[in-house]
């Protein structure tokens, strides 16, 4: 066996254009020093890389750092669509960072720059082949998120949010290399498809059962599966919003491919399926019924967050029965596992485009209360709300939201887990509580309480005098009537338009996610 490597420069354009990127952001910020010319840049790179990401997937599998049959980059379909959705992620929260960078205290060099790298990270992580590479990805991925999510300067929240995050990231890291070790010890591999062999021949190891646990449970940190969440809500609500967006998108979806990866190629079934299964049951249950009782919105939807990743994981719980392991059952239940994220992903950055459009430039995500009425006074960005929230819920008009969940209760329904999709269905139920009750909250009449002669509120425990005026409360705070950005209007009506587009096509997604 030759151990000579084979090196395709074709297969790694994509990677080599995200990280060309990043480099490129760097020099434009040195030399030209003008925010205007460095988001050009960025945009320019987002855009190359996920179209250099459709023409080499288009072309095929191809493969290259091989030795024999074993290969550390294997960039197929499903590779050029989680390397083409991370392009559309990264260039949509690029917009939405339009008011964020103009004239701010933010760093524009320094935050497009991390954006880049995080973008190559996810870019590498669809094509890992195997557990070294795919830990790397997942961490050149992770890492800038640490500096972004802390760029609120003088902000208590955003400090306090980067530090859990770095704290809770760095332990599951942790705990991913070690369950990678015990394998490596245990098999003498890391390459994932010779990982999938070694451990079939010899699943009596004493080793396996706690290295599998512990690569599982790391990764599900990556994806806020409870009972590893806790640090999603609070990460999010003190981050930037376009850093939420982007954290509740494109951090999660390198989580679920992460975990795919590892699920699909390498770890047997009898034993993560069990695990995956109580994971999916957890995280949906917990996850929709914390939303229930919250008063932020970004907390609201981290919570739905939380919950949304639950539904993902459900097609790989049918991996714990017997008639989920067949060929056919078990490549639907992957299929439907990647379309759902990409779904959600769509979707959910819709929803913090609408947000970014109804909140002051560089304000926080605000109480619930702050939206009420709001869909009045900005009805485009009202209406795109609301159609993103319905779709999370997966009620139409939201066909995206709706086909995801159709999606997911076929394939566990065809792995013979009729009970995983009856909790599924029940806590699609419970989410319609809250994800209709806050797009009821856009369109509801402003709550108006009496004033005094100059305007200001009247004085508590006195009664207004007849004809005396009144404010509205509820939408008044941080909420005015102004234009809103064209950087951040663009990106909610691409994100809008988009998910309306794969919610009437949704087998052009399903066709990638079964390649």
């Amino acid at each position: 066996m030759s151990v000579v490597q084979s090196v395709d420069n074709v297969a790694l354009l994509p990677a080599y254009l995200a990280a060309g990127t990043a480099v490129l952001v760097l020099l434009a910020d040195l030399l030209v020093g003008r925010a205007g010319a460095t988001v050009a840049v960025a945009g320019t790179g987002v855009v190359a890389t996920g179209v250099g990401a459709v023409v080499v997937g288009a072309a095929g599998t191809r493969r290259t750092f091989c030795v024999g049959a074993d290969c550390s980059w294997v960039f197929d379909g499903r590779a050029a669509l989680v390397a083409g959705v991370f392009a559309l992620l990264t260039l949509g929260v690029l917009g939405l960072s339009g008011p964020l960078l103009r004239g701010g205290p933010t760093p524009v060099g320094e935050y497009c720059f991390l954006l880049a790298c995080s973008m190559t990270g996810g870019v590498v992580l669809g094509a890992a082949g195997d557990l070294i590479t795919l830990i790397v990805a997942l961490e050149t991925l992770t890492l800038p998120l640490y500096v972004l999510v802390g760029l609120r300067r003088g902000s208590l929240a955003s400090a306090e949010a980067a530090v859990t995050f770095f704290v809770v990231s760095v332990v599951a890291t942790t705990v991913t290399l070690l369950g990678a070790a015990l394998l490596y010890a245990a098999t003498g591999g890391l390459h994932l498809g010779r990982l999938g062999g070694l451990l079939a021949d010899a699943p009596d190891v004493p080793l396996v059962p706690a290295a599998v646990a512990l690569v599982v449970l790391g990764l599900a940190f990556k994806v806020a599966a409870v009972p590893f969440h806790a640090w999603a809500p609070a990460t999010y609500d003190g981050a930037p919003l376009p850093v939420a967006a982007y954290l509740s998108t494109a951090s999660k979806l390198g989580g679920v491919v992460a975990l795919l990866a590892v699920v699909q190629r390498a770890l047997p079934a009898e034993v993560t399926g069990p695990v995956l299964a109580l994971l999916a049951v957890l995280t949906m249950t917990v996850g929709n019924l914390v939303a229930l009782r919250q008063r932020r919105t970004v907390r609201l939807l981290a919570w739905s967050s939380v919950a949304q990743a639950g539904y993902i994981l459900a097609p790989l719980g049918v991996l714990a029965s017997t008639a989920g392991r067949g060929d056919d059952v078990r490549a639907g239940a992957y299929a439907a596992a990647v379309a759902y994220a990409v779904f959600f992903v769509v979707v959910e950055l819709a929803a913090f485009a609408a947000l970014v459009a109804l909140r002051p430039a560089g304000a926080d995500g605000g109480a619930v209360a702050d939206l009420r009425g709001v869909a009045r006074r900005r009805p485009w960005a009202g209406a795109a709300f609301a159609l993103a929230l319905v779709g999370l819920a997966g009620l139409p008009p939201g066909l995206a939201g709706l086909f995801a969940k159709v999606t997911v209760v076929r394939a566990v329904l065809d792995g013979g887990a009729g009970w995983l999709a009856l909790v599924v269905a029940l806590n699609a139920v419970i989410g319609l509580a809250y994800y209709l009750r806050l797009a009821a909250t856009l369109y509801a009449d402003p709550i108006r309480v009496p004033t005094g002669p100059a305007g200001e509120p009247a004085a508590a425990g006195f009664p207004a005098r007849t004809g005396q005026p009144t404010a509205p409360v509820g939408g008044a705070p941080g909420v005015t009537p102004g234009r809103v950005a064209w950087p951040v209007s663009v990106a909610l009506a691409g994100a809008t338009a988009l998910a309306v587009v794969i919610g009437f096509a949704p087998q052009l997604v399903l066709d990638l996610a079964f390649r």
